[in-house]
């Protein structure tokens, strides 16, 4: 029962991939020792790590600037 306590939340991601692309994924994750569903999720941690600076910036996004800039949100930027 203390497996179930431990148990992280996911949701499943279900992708339809030409059977090419799906061979040269498993043989990556073959390649690193990986099972397929932890190299997919490096992958996508890697690519969302690039991404998510860009899509999180103010001076990027006008409406971001606008929710986030104020006195209350002004603590984070001292960081």
């Amino acid at each position: 029962m203390a497996k179930i306590a431990q148990a992280v939340k996911r949701a499943r991601l279900a992708l339809d991939l030409p059977p090419d692309v799906r061979r040269r994924v498993r043989l990556a994750a073959a390649r690193r020792d990986m099972t397929l569903q932890d190299y997919v999720r490096g992958a996508l941690d890697r690519e969302l790590a690039r991404d998510a600076p860009e899509a999180l910036s103010g001076t990027d996004d006008p409406v971001l600037a606008d929710v986030w800039s104020n006195e209350a949100d002004d603590v984070y930027d001292k960081a």
